[in-house]
């Protein structure tokens, strides 16, 4: 089992079209990833995140090859849809989890 999260934070300025597009495009962009076996979308609730909002993909591979290859060619697509839509204003920031004991 192979891991990633990918959390993608919108400003203030933008949370409500983010928001929008949270919850309308990118499900359906997630539903069509090939090679993903569970995800879980997530808002993002913490006390230290005062400057805007995150959302959280949480994304589950059988192996870390198809990890490597989702975040070389489908996150590459998804990031760079999110930029024809928001330009450089939602950040994206991937964060490799390795499992060392689970009970999934």
């Amino acid at each position: 089992m192979s891991i990633l999260s990918v959390t993608f934070h919108s400003p203030l300025d933008q949370l409500e079209a983010w928001q929008e597009y949270s919850k309308n495009v990118l499900p359906e962009m997630i539903a069509n990833l090939m090679d993903v076996e569970r995800y879980m979308l997530s808002d993002v609730e913490s006390e230290m995140i005062n400057e805007g909002h995150n959302t959280n993909l949480l994304l589950i591979f059988d192996s870390a090859e198809k990890r490597k290859d989702f975040v070389e060619i489908e996150l590459l697509n998804i990031s760079e849809l999110i930029e024809q839509k928001f330009g450089d204003s939602i950040m994206i920031f991937t964060t490799y989890l390795n499992p060392q004991i689970n009970k999934l």
